[in-house]
Parts: C-alpha cells; sequence; structure tokens
C-alpha cells in the first residue's frame, strides 16, 4: 500500500510549481494579446507604449507572466502583481458595482491573492530561483558576515530573500509585518512561527 502521506509530502513543492508555471502562462497571455496582438481578440485596441493600459498593464502581464513561468524572481514578482491586480480591480471593476460576479472582478481578484501566495510560499521545487540558491550551495557552509551575528550560522541560500521581497521585511503604512506570525517556506512546504508578542514603539 503507498504511503500517501510521503507522496503528498513529495509533491507538494512541485504541485506549487505546476500552479505557479499555468498561472503564469495564463497571465503572460493576456500581455502578448495586448502587445503583440497574439491571440487575437476582437476587441483589440493598438499598443501604446506610454498609455497606462495597454502599455504599462502590458509590460507587466508579458513580462512578469513570463518570470513567473519561469520561476526566477517569484516573490518579488508575485509582490509586485499582486498589488498590480489590486489596483487594477479597484480602478476598473470597482466603480461598476461591489459584487465580483456582476463587475467582473473575480479573475483580478484570483490572481491578487494567488500571487500573493506566490510573494510567501515561493516558487516551488522546479524553478529557476531553486537553480539560481542551488548553484551557490557550496556558500551556504560557511558563515556569512553580515546576515546573522552570533553564533549561529547562514541559512541555506533558498531561505534568503531580498528585503523588498521578504514578507517579514516589507513595510507599509508605518508598520513592520514582523509584528505578525512568520510565514516560512521551505521547498514549497509552509510553517508558521510565532512573533513577538509586544511590538516595540506601539502604544508608545
Amino acid at each position: 500500500m503507498p504511503n500517501f502521506v510521503s507522496l503528498r509530502l513529495a509533491w507538494q513543492p512541485r504541485m506549487l510549481s505546476i500552479l505557479r508555471i499555468v498561472v503564469g502562462a495564463l497571465y503572460m497571455e493576456h500581455g502578448a494579446a495586448k502587445i503583440l496582438d497574439f491571440p487575437h481578440q476582437p476587441n483589440h485596441v493598438s499598443y501604446a507604449p506610454l498609455s497606462l493600459n495597454p502599455g504599462v498593464q502590458g509590460l507587466l502581464e508579458l513580462v512578469g507572466g513570463l518570470l513567473l513561468a519561469l520561476g526566477l524572481f517569484t516573490r518579488c514578482v508575485g509582490f509586485v502583481l499582486a498589488g498590480n491586480m489590486a489596483v487594477a480591480y479597484f480602478m476598473v471593476h470597482a466603480p461598476r458595482g461591489f459584487f465580483p460576479l456582476l463587475n467582473g472582478g473575480e479573475l483580478a481578484i484570483v490572481y491578487c491573492f494567488v500571487f500573493l501566495y506566490f510573494w510567501v510560499a515561493g516558487g516551488g521545487e522546479w524553478s529557476l530561483d531553486r537553480l539560481r540558491t542551488s548553484s551557490s550551495g557550496s556558500a551556504a557552509a560557511s558563515p556569512s558576515r553580515g546576515w546573522l551575528r552570533g553564533t549561529q550560522t547562514d541559512p541555506h541560500p533558498s531561505e534568503r530573500t531580498s528585503a523588498l521581497c521578504d514578507p517579514d521585511r516589507v513595510r507599509g503604512f508605518g508598520l513592520s509585518l514582523s509584528v505578525f506570525p512568520r510565514v516560512r517556506s521551505d521547498a514549497g512546504i509552509l510553517s508558521v512561527e510565532a512573533g513577538p508578542q509586544k511590538p516595540p514603539g506601539w502604544f508608545a
């Protein structure tokens, strides 16, 4: 009898990668239709590079979708595209009505939260990010200056993210997300660590 728990744990990061590839390809298709007119849409508007839509939006969809499908800079791309979809919803769909079913904004909401998930979970096992960090894996065996001081050693490169793309470090509205429970991803498997109970500087 197969061990379904082991099978599920083995395929969890792989299914994350499959989801990322499919979503990235679908999102890239929107940008290709706007910029390259392929596939052709009956309501296609000629591409204007200096416009907001299809200019900037088309580039975000084409380039962002491609990077997402390849799994390159997944966390950064997911963060940017999630914000893009949130702005698109409130600019285009929300004025048409409150309910997403009626204002046509269901897909924008789904994209937004899927991209947020990629920001937290990363690209999964089959991604260029994983290959990129694995190539520098030899450096993980030695302590790194300035990364963690004291007796702790340098974490594995797959656990590193830039300050702008780390959900624990991004600051918004003057608050640090590090005061909330930390969500960490190791090979696509999420775990939650408790954050500080009393954030410094609050209610002072």
